[in-house]
């Protein structure tokens, strides 16, 4: 059997008496779209930011690539790239500068090429010249996922990356991102309110509540778990037990 490209083990992360994300452990495979999912509050951004080594684990371990992240940091986040629609970027440079600064400091070869490839990928030539600060939120989240793919990364952390797109080009993104993982074996991690996306995108899903892992498994085989319709209603009804007060 393959060994994943990431495997988290009873990730656990305290706040003072809050326990943000309680006992986590999954594991991402090669090529693969695991789909992240949870009502607000339910570990996700806190899961992400151990895994990108931003925030430490107050117990448990992180293997990415097989190495250890607490003392492979750096080999590791050199293969690994992350896009959220809540990235600031530098605003008074244009798309094009943020794109060099992105390339020069992961030590990208041929920064031009890439750069004008990234750029025809996502359709972004008609304001590779403007001013970051102008960008229409949309233009903005396809300069976050240009800085990811820019370093053609082995795994993809995306936080709801077609949030503000528009239909058409929301769909072009997931038709690449689809295509990457085909063509190059890029592993993604992917996080999305739109309950039908994440059914198209997700290989598998793992769903977490109030920080912890409470289901696992294809979206098919969550909805019979949960003896719901669609994904949509099983979310819901986790959402709603998440604003239920702790007894």
């Amino acid at each position: 059997m393959t060994s994943p490209v990431l495997k988290a083990s009873q990730l656990t992360k305290r706040f003072g008496e809050f326990t943000a994300v309680d006992g986590v452990s999954f594991e991402i495979r090669p090529g693969e779209i695991l789909g992240l999912l949870g009502p607000n509050g339910a570990g996700k951004t806190t899961t992400i930011q151990m895994l990108l080594g931003l925030v430490t684990p107050t117990s448990g371990s992180i293997e990415v690539f097989g190495l250890n992240l607490s003392t492979s940091r750096e080999t590791i986040l050199q293969q690994v790239n992350f896009s959220s629609t809540y990235i600031a970027m530098p605003q008074s440079l244009t798309v094009e500068e943020n794109l060099w600064v992105v390339a020069r400091l992961y030590g990208v070869s041929d920064i031009a090429q890439r750069i004008d490839r990234v750029v025809k990928k996502l359709e972004m030539d008609e304001f590779r010249h403007k001013v970051t600060r102008k960008l229409s939120s949309g233009q903005m989240t396809r300069l976050t996922l240009a800085k990811a793919f820019l370093t053609e990364p082995r795994i993809l952390f995306l936080d709801e990356p077609t949030a503000s797109l528009d239909p058409d080009i929301a769909y072009k993104i997931r038709s690449l991102l689809k295509e990457e993982r085909q063509s190059s074996g890029l592993s993604i991690l992917y996080t999305s309110h739109n309950m039908r996306e994440m059914e198209e995108m997700s290989d598998r899903i793992i769903f977490l509540q109030r920080g912890r892992l409470v289901a696992e498994g294809t979206a098919q085989a969550i909805v019979e778990q949960f003896g719901k319709a669609d994904l949509e209603e099983v979310f819901l009804k986790l959402a709603r037990e998440s604003d239920t007060p702790l007894s």
